[in-house]
């Protein structure tokens, strides 16, 4: 079976957490909402594609985050054959919640955890954000 390495990371202020509906110009998932994500190119690390991906999708730069969390690898079926998503969770406090989106989103919401299931998500978001609360 094939895996993939991808960060998921979501951003907090003031109790509410960020999520993004994907654009209908990316590959994949397009037009569901997920956490600030991306793949983990080569050997990179996991926390330098978090980052890397908060400042592309969101215009967030590093002195304005905080790591609040990061928890284990989980293992997400794809919607190829013979093939799986292995997510890397972070959670990160915003000093500034000010959002600037990229091509990749075309909305953004700052909801409460409790509200996740009103939207059309990427496979297992609520399982990655209960795993960093």
């Amino acid at each position: 079976m094939k895996s993939t390495r991808i960060v998921t990371t979501f951003l907090t202020h003031d109790g509410r957490y960020l999520i993004l509906k994907r654009s209908n110009k990316v590959k994949s998932m397009k037009n569901l909402w997920a956490g600030v994500s991306g793949l983990i190119e080569g050997d990179e690390e996991p926390i330098y594609r978090a980052k890397t991906e908060i400042f592309e999708e969101t215009g967030i730069t590093e002195d304005r985050l905080s790591l609040l969390k990061s928890a284990q690898q989980i293992r997400v079926d794809s919607q190829y054959e013979n093939h799986e998503w292995l997510i890397h969770p972070f959670l990160f406090s915003v000093r500034d919640p000010r959002i600037v989106l990229n091509w990749e989103n075309q909305e953004y919401r700052w909801i409460v955890p409790s509200e996740l299931s009103q939207y059309q998500t990427v496979p297992s978001l609520d399982r990655v954000l209960s795993g960093l609360l």
